[in-house]
């Protein structure tokens, strides 16, 4: 324990910074362990970032020990990301009304044990995308309690601290993934994948039975005090709009199935709007979207993770069969970003002191445009460090916005209610995730098949759909062309990498918009007292 934890009355009395606290409705002891509670969450946090990145590297080697087909494998992602969006939202009412740390606990007992059984059992496609759906529920009842413990156990004055590292955590869990994956992969089966997780979620609840505080929560404890239309409208609707996008990539965009899908996701969510405004104990407090700053970083943070997301989850083929990568040399080059995140995210709260949330968060955005905007001129041949700057000059753009953005999301909220700003904030960045896949997945597809076109003209169909179809695709049918392959090789290269410059050229476009936004509603400095006026817990979190 830091001396900072350990000082006290017996020490001269409370310090500046614990009266704060008291004042705010920390319990003194929970103040004091506030950085040792601030890494326990970043262990849970760190778990199911390592468990959901890690997939990808190991997807062709799971794919071929199962024998599963492409539609089974794309459900290999699909189960853990509809559970984990449609469920935010109620499993963030329930750890506000019956208690974080219980919430928190549960999910990781969960999470390793899903972990364990894919780990030791799993060997057919349909347990293992069962399993990704435990999985899945598992994240929903983690993540979003993280941020609200957090919030709970730091006063406003170092939220913003506190908020940077669980974000560098977040997006380092990201990049350490599928580099930890890809070294297990050249020595072991692909099993071993899913253990990853397993001994940081074994130290997690250890740990969290110490020093995560007790929270018994505020409300009835009743059925009849849950919002249950609230939950079932908010689940039915995530879910139906997230499977949508998803399967928009599948049937295109135009398919009376992806229009009825989105119409009726839609539709749900709007009577779910509704059904909140008028409900006596809403799940999601509506009139927080009044709050200027809530909505900006709220729409922000949304375009943010479909311009990132939507671009970078096609980084890893492009760098394994255009450059010809290894996937762990994939990993590794793209690890710097977590480099530069873990060393700026603590300079952070400094500089949104000094220049304000505004000017620090649509500065990085602006930075962040820019490395999309570098990313956009990459060609076949464009060597790494190229990419380097690109990456490194996004995620530092990234790492002074992210944060900012959430604290001021998450300042809009009652403390008691944390958990309702932690799940907006996590739909946010899922919504805007799947979005991003869909959408640039379907404008990077729809050019890479277009410019390619004017080369499979004398190809038989079939060859010629499978390299029209992917990127993997084209280069399969480069290898059966003999003498004539390479050169076809290199023509699917450049037709795919001209879709993922336009690609990266729409993210950079996305990402200066969320500039504007928070350039025009984030305050410019910060309020002395951050916080909401809201009654005080009745019920605030303690010493275990």
């Amino acid at each position: 324990m830091s001396g900072s934890e350990a000082a006290g009355p017996e020490a001269g009395g409370p310090s500046p910074g614990e009266q704060q606290a008291v004042a705010e409705g920390i319990d003194p002891v929970v103040y004091r362990r506030r950085w040792t509670t601030l890494l326990v969450l970043c262990l849970a946090l760190a778990a199911t970032m390592l468990a959901n990145t890690s997939l990808g590297v190991a997807l062709p080697f799971l794919a071929q020990d199962l024998g599963a087909s492409m539609s089974e494998q794309q459900w290999f992602n699909n189960a853990y990301a509809l559970v984990f969006a449609g469920l935010l939202f109620t499993t963030s009412a329930l750890a506000d009304r019956y208690g974080r740390k219980l919430m928190l606990q549960t999910g990781m007992v969960l999470f390793g044990a899903a972990s364990l059984y894919v780990w030791l059992f799993v060997s057919t496609s349909a347990e293992l995308i069962a399993a990704r759906g435990v999985l899945g529920l598992g994240a929903a009842m983690i993540m979003p309690v993280t941020l609200s413990i957090l919030t709970s156990v730091f006063p406003s004055a170092e939220r913003t601290k506190a908020v940077s590292l669980w974000a560098a955590v977040s997006g380092g869990g990201t990049a350490l993934g599928p580099v930890i994956a890809g070294l297990l992969l050249e020595v072991t089966t692909w099993h071993a994948v899913f253990a990853l997780n397993i001994p940081v979620v074994v130290v997690g609840v250890l740990a969290g039975i110490r020093y995560v505080p007790a929270h018994s929560g505020t409300r009835d404890r009743t059925i009849g005090g849950i919002d249950l239309p609230g939950a079932v409208l908010s689940t039915a609707g995530i879910t139906l709009l997230v499977y949508a996008l998803i399967e928009a990539q599948n049937v295109g965009w135009a398919a009376n199935r992806t229009l009825l899908m989105v119409l009726g996701g839609l539709l749900l969510i709007a009577v779910f709007v509704l059904w909140e405004r008028h409900a006596r104990d809403p799940m999601l407090d509506i009139s927080l979207f009044r709050n200027a700053a809530f909505s900006a970083s709220a729409v922000a943070l949304t375009l943010v993770f479909f311009a990132l997301i939507g671009v970078f989850f096609a980084l890893s083929q492009t760098l394994i069969l255009v450059f010809g990568y290894s996937p762990v040399t994939a990993a590794l080059a793209m690890l710097p970003m977590s480099v530069v995140m873990l060393v700026v995210a603590p300079k952070v709260p400094d500089l949104v002191r000094a220049l304000g949330p505004r000017t620090v968060v649509a500065g990085g955005l602006v930075a962040a445009g820019l490395g999309m905007g570098v990313l956009s001129t990459m060609t076949a041949s464009t060597g790494y460090w190229h990419l380097l700057g690109g990456l490194s000059l996004t995620a530092l753009g990234m790492t002074l916005a992210m944060a900012p953005a959430t604290d001021q999301l998450m300042a809009a909220v009652p403390r008691e209610r944390a958990g309702m700003g932690s799940a907006t904030n996590d739909v946010t960045r899922e919504v805007g995730a799947s979005l991003g896949v869909a959408v640039l997945g379907s404008v990077l597809g729809t050019s890479y098949a277009t410019q390619l076109g004017a080369f499979t003209e004398g190809l038989p169909g079939p060859l010629r759909d499978a390299a029209e179809s992917s990127l993997a695709g084209g280069m399969q049918v480069a290898g059966m062309l003999g003498e004539s392959g390479w050169a076809f090789a290199r023509v699917v290269a450049d037709s795919w990498m001209n879709g993922m410059q336009l690609a990266h050229l729409v993210g950079a476009g996305l990402i200066l918009l969320a500039a504007l936004i928070a350039w025009r509603w984030l305050p410019r400095t910060m309020p002395e007292h951050p916080e909401p006026e809201a009654e005080p817990d009745p019920e605030p979190v303690r010493e275990a």
